[in-house]
């Protein structure tokens, strides 16, 4: 398959830039998913830790971007588990 694309490439130079800023969104995409999946909030061993959300600091900034929220001075609500 790659090499057909490089055929296709090398026969209309105007689709390089289209295989460019495909390959930078499969790229970026893969990597914004493997962010996701090795957040804090995720949980792959129910064995060893299954709350793993209650040992975070209530100053954690949870969102990627936060925009109006300032993290360090929160204080934590609720009981200690």
């Amino acid at each position: 398959m790659i090499r057909i694309a490089m055929g296709h490439a090398k026969k209309h130079p105007g689709l390089i830039p289209q295989f460019l800023v495909v390959l930078l969104g499969i790229g970026g995409a893969s990597m914004y998913l493997f962010r996701l999946a090795n957040g804090p909030h995720v949980n792959w061993n129910k064995k060893n830790n299954p709350e793993p959300w209650n040992q975070l600091d209530p100053t954690y900034q949870y969102k990627f971007l936060a925009i109006g929220t300032d993290y360090k001075n929160l204080k934590k609500e609720g009981p200690q588990f």
